[in-house]
């Protein structure tokens, strides 16, 4: 499974809003993971001045 989102994983209760049942959400779901952190320029924000 590939999952992206924008937000950290102390942020994520901005949207499940319940803060117990996201710390169990983000434990199941980075239990055994490899998570890749991407900062940088996003390709798509740059395509976007390019076609305007």
């Amino acid at each position: 499974m590939i999952l992206t989102i924008n937000l950290d994983f102390a942020n994520w209760t901005q949207v499940f809003e319940d803060e117990q049942m996201t710390a169990a959400l983000v434990d199941r779901l980075t239990h055994r993971a490899h998570i890749f952190g991407m900062n940088g320029d996003s390709y798509r924000f740059k395509q976007s001045f390019k076609q305007s």
